[in-house]
């Protein structure tokens, strides 16, 4: 695991606009159809992040979503399922420039038929509450303890110790819900920056771009003092993408990784999306870098049994002795990065013993 970042050169040929132009036609018309819940879900994601992160879009970039936001409406009654995806780009559309203020009815129509109260989720509730409230419709104004709901799972800190995407994608989405996408201050306490820097461990130890980069966006946005190895490797990451076009390029890609590193780059003052785009059909490819460590530490850990210790200056040798030469280097680099490290692995280490109840 190399700490050497590539240096990324723009594009000379094209501005800022351009290239988000030419990543909107390509999200917009040429890799999913527009009744597609991945072509919603795809836009939505890359719309969110120009639109939060202030990006230059001009109204030839806006034309890719004419036909979309033209009907929005008649989706949204036929397809009320996916209201957090429509309300999402539609009302991104309009604060990157569309023409138009649909957002605020249809806010209001959403909040009136009472989709959010049918959310099974507190982070599903808190995404409905976030995004009407861009136009002023609160859908939940009965719920007073959602946020302090949210709030209790995000300072559970061990939670975040031991492997659980589900967990650690909520724990990042809170942070960008509170922050309102770093508009404000989410106010996040000392145990949820904790939650914050053990899920970034985890991350690291398993390679995890994806996650990575949002957690490192979630700690911008909380104040929060971002590990300079992490942003180093995920800068050198980034530069490491492939970008290909053409018919011949596949539906399956790592497009959301690539859009949130690029994210993470601009919530760390670097610019974003610093390639060449073409308005073409367009896959983005994560580079082939050596394994993670996460599944050879937690198999060792695992085969100690009764051996193990939540002590990882004990563990330590014992552990590194069983890992492949890879491995040990991604462990060592996790260790150095986070001050956390040790309190991380007493939970990782799950070396609690249970309690028996007499029958």
């Amino acid at each position: 695991m190399s700490n050497v970042v590539q240096l990324i050169v723009p594009s000379q040929r094209q501005t800022p606009a351009e290239r988000h132009g030419a990543l909107m036609q390509s999200f917009a018309r040429h890799r999913r159809f527009g009744d597609d819940v991945f072509w919603l879900k795809e836009n939505a994601e890359l719309l969110n992040i120009l639109e939060c992160t202030g990006a230059a879009v001009d109204a030839p970039a806006l034309d890719a979503y004419q036909g979309f936001y033209e009907n929005v409406e008649k989706r949204l009654q036929f397809f009320p399922q996916y209201y957090r995806f429509l309300l999402s780009i539609c009302l991104d559309l309009e604060d990157l420039g569309m023409p138009g203020d649909k957002g605020a009815q249809l806010c209001e129509w959403v909040s009136d038929q009472g989709f959010a109260q049918a959310e099974l989720s507190d982070l599903q509730r808190m995404e409905a509450r976030r995004l009407m409230l861009r136009r002023g419709t609160d859908p939940l104004p009965e719920d007073a303890t959602l946020e302090a709901r949210m709030r209790g799972f995000m300072a559970r800190s061990a939670t975040f110790s031991m492997p659980n995407k589900k967990a650690a994608y909520e724990l990042t989405h809170a942070v960008f819900y509170l922050s309102e996408y770093g508009r404000k201050d989410p106010q996040l306490n000392a145990d949820v920056a904790k939650s914050l820097e053990f899920t970034g461990v985890l991350a690291l130890l398993e390679q995890n771009a994806d996650l990575l980069a949002e957690v490192c966006v979630a700690m911008r946005f909380g104040g929060i003092a971002v590990p300079e190895l992490w942003q180093n490797w995920l800068v050198r990451h980034t530069a490491l993408f492939a970008v290909e076009t053409g018919d011949h390029v596949v539906q399956q890609d790592d497009y959301h990784e690539f859009l949130v590193c690029n994210w993470m780059l601009a919530a760390t003052e670097k610019a974003p999306f610093q390639r060449e785009f073409l308005a073409e059909r367009t896959g983005f490819f994560r580079p082939d870098n050596a394994g993670g460590a996460l599944r050879e530490l937690s198999e060792c850990m695992y085969r100690l049994d009764e051996d193990r210790s939540s002590d990882w200056d004990a563990m330590r040798p014992v552990v590194l002795e069983s890992l492949s030469p890879d491995a040990q280097v991604v462990v060592a680099c996790a260790e150095s990065s986070s001050d956390v490290f040790d309190e991380f692995f007493q939970g990782f280490a799950r070396a609690n013993t249970m309690v028996e109840y007499a029958g």
